[in-house]
């Protein structure tokens, strides 16, 4: 097709998320063709460099040998069986997978290794939600139907996802339609709600969850979390200590952790999971995104195995997760998934981040000194450059301004494809970008910003 035709298509037809269709109908919009490494070309044949992992989903690089092959093999013997009375191979050889890696990073205690298949982040969530409500229902226990969640949290765009989700920006709008949830207040250092500062504030948001819970344990069922990064709420990063001090309420209070490893799992944080820096095994951990390096949709919501036992009796006890999906555990999907974690052991992936995560750290320390930058975040490969208009006094760009996305549009016209959150500019690339490309993308991304807004 031309590329005049398929732009008049795209926007006579295509309604894209979180975009406001106004402005999109006046630009010309970048269509991609193809995916090489760390780079992506559009149609005109200009290659960008994939600063943010074409959404946070791809780990080993575009068009990797070894899924393209699993797939296509996968494909020569069927595409899909359903997992509703049915088994199938590839489902089956990856739960076994996933559930080694979880016992091996994730170890203290009762293992997570029961697996349910889903296909995004979203419902990987709203199971994760549902079982925990239904967990305490089985065991007799009645009343704990409050979720606790942190602002600026985001967990996904379903009702139940947006139900525990804290970024008013994406949920206010639909607050009638909403479950139950307390929110917290979020450990974000550097617009600390209690006007305090790290470490002399003595974790002033740890003491307010721990209220949070001990006033309502009666009736909470699980705190839900993205462990040390919240992602879309602006890639906060959280103090050392805050995760490991929340585990410990959860369990002082008897109410469940889930883990929302959506964005984090995978390799990002600089280990296989986030959870593992402070040394913290939830009850429920939930993994989408880099799972099959972004070549197809597939999400698992792990439990404790004690969690999946509640769920065990004669069926007239009604104890059955009543809770399925068409595509669940697709047979593709789990083959792209088997090979993508085999290239984590074969290529030795997260063993070799360490220089590219110190590159990081030094390039964003400069980048820091910038006039209109406020504050930079990182853990691991995951970092935010959060710009404001005041840097002394950290007063905001206003909306209008749109300071972030003028920096990333810039950042195009020198071969670097990023989406910022809002004023944070998100560096989220894949981890086995070459030093020099992370280099080059993080010197785009300081000139940017220095020509457009400083």
């Amino acid at each position: 097709m031309d590329k005049k035709t398929l732009i008049e298509w795209d926007k006579n037809y295509i309604w894209h998320p979180f975009t406001q269709m106004k402005y999109w109908l006046e630009e010309e919009p970048v269509i991609i063709t193809e995916g090489r490494d760390c780079f992506i070309k559009d149609i005109d044949g200009k290659w960008y460099l994939d600063g943010v992992s074409s959404l946070w989903v791809n780990i080993h690089g575009h068009r990797k040998s070894e899924i393209d092959e699993a797939i296509k093999s996968q494909l020569d013997k069927i595409a899909h069986s359903t997992l509703l009375g049915l088994c199938n191979e590839p489902s089956i050889i990856l739960a076994k997978k996933l559930a080694d890696l979880l016992v091996r990073h994730l170890s203290s205690g009762d293992p997570l290794i029961k697996i349910f298949y889903s296909d995004n982040g979203s419902t990987a969530v709203d199971i994760a939600l549902k079982i925990a409500y239904q967990y305490w229902t089985n065991l007799g226990i009645k009343g704990k139907d409050t979720f606790v969640s942190l602002k600026e949290g985001y967990h996904g765009d379903t009702i139940g996802a947006v139900s525990v989700g804290g970024v008013e920006l994406f949920h206010k709008v639909y607050k009638p339609l909403l479950n139950r949830s307390i929110q917290a207040s979020a450990p974000y250092c550097y617009r600390c709600e209690f006007k305090l500062s790290f470490p002399s504030c003595n974790f002033a948001c740890l003491n307010e969850m721990e209220q949070i819970l001990k006033e309502n344990r009666e009736k909470i069922a699980a705190v839900i979390i993205e462990p040390l990064v919240q992602c879309a709420g602006g890639i906060i990063v959280w103090p050392e200590g805050y995760l490991k001090g929340l585990k410990q309420l959860c369990t002082k209070y008897e109410v469940l952790l889930i883990a929302d490893e959506v964005a984090t799992g995978f390799g990002r944080t600089g280990k296989m999971f986030a959870c593992e820096h402070e040394e913290v095994t939830p009850d429920i951990i939930c993994l989408s995104k880099g799972i099959t390096n972004g070549y197809m949709p597939l999400a698992v919501t792990v439990v404790r195995k004690k969690i999946f036992n509640a769920f065990l009796g004669d069926i007239e006890e009604r104890k059955t997760f009543y809770h399925g999906h068409s595509y669940t555990g697709n047979p593709l999907a789990c083959a792209a998934a088997i090979a993508n974690l085999d290239i984590f052991e074969k290529e030795r992936t997260i063993e070799n981040l360490s220089a590219k995560i110190e590159l990081l750290r030094e390039r964003l320390n400069e980048i820091a000194q910038l006039e209109n930058v406020g504050d930079v975040r990182q853990k691991g490969l995951i970092a935010g450059i959060e710009l404001v208009k005041d840097k002394k006094t950290k007063e905001p760009f206003s909306y209008k301004e749109k300071a972030g996305l003028k920096v990333v549009r810039l950042a195009r016209k020198y071969g670097v494809w990023l989406r910022p959150l809002g004023d944070v500019i998100v560096i989220m690339p894949p981890l086995v970008i070459s030093v020099d490309n992370l280099d080059r993308l993080l010197n785009v991304i300081k000139n940017c910003i220095i020509e457009t807004i400083s």
